[in-house]
């Protein structure tokens, strides 16, 4: 499997939250991708130093956000060390309760929906502990209760990564849209397109030149210029 890691400003759509509100046009998107074979931890020497030279450095505090994939906190906190928040991504939270709520409701689509949104809306304003709480009083029909079992393990095993409120009141972002949209521009597109077959050298040795090429304005430039 390819790991993708991206460094990049994200810009608000609201110009009060832009860091400049008074500009005269919304900021430009800016990111560095890096993509590979290499085992996870080999990402984060090469993402630390991408960080330093756009001025992580020197940034006043550092949050992380990422899934629920098995070994991404420790990898953030282990390569971020003065990150001060690990922050669940707010959708993948969300299909689990999409899930349950088709488990609850498995006969009517519109109702499973319906819980489904009333559930999903609660994290944001009251966070992933009122969720789980939630979950825990409901009384649940036996034919619900394996996948009650799942989601609820779920949202006890992250909850520490679902302040919401805290998240919202700071202006942090809780989506992680970014990252899942650049793993299907940088691999998904260049290696997974219609009858496409790759061996594991071949994809090794293509995915960085795709994360380079799809980077910021310059490096692609840059990189074969210094190559030269």
């Amino acid at each position: 499997m390819a790991n993708v890691a991206a460094i990049y400003n994200p810009v608000p759509e609201a110009p009060a939250d832009w860091a400049d509100p008074q500009a005269a046009r919304r900021p430009v998107w800016q990111a560095r991708y890096l993509a590979g074979l290499d085992p996870l931890a080999a990402l984060g020497t090469a993402l630390r130093r991408q960080g330093g030279q756009v001025g992580m450095d020197a940034a006043q505090r550092w949050i992380a956000l990422s899934d629920g994939g098995s070994g991404l906190e420790d990898f953030l906190a282990k390569n971020s060390a003065r990150v001060e928040a690990v922050i669940l991504d707010f959708w993948h939270a969300a299909e689990y309760l999409g899930e349950w709520s088709q488990a609850l409701h498995p006969a009517d689509a519109n109702v499973a929906e319906t819980w489904r949104s009333t559930w999903g809306h609660r994290l944001k304003p009251e966070g992933g502990q009122a969720v789980l709480d939630g979950l825990t009083a409901l009384a649940v029909p036996r034919r619900a209760r394996a996948c009650w079992d799942k989601v609820r393990t779920y949202f006890a095993n992250q909850v520490h990564r679902m302040d919401d409120p805290r998240d919202r009141a700071n202006g942090w972002q809780s989506g992680s849209g970014p990252v899942e949209s650049a793993w299907k521009r940088v691999v998904g597109q260049r290696l997974k397109g219609a009858g496409m077959r790759w061996g594991e050298d071949g994809a090794h040795a293509v995915c960085p030149l795709r994360a380079l090429f799809l980077s910021e304005k310059g490096l692609w430039e840059a990189f074969w210029t210094y190559a030269n």
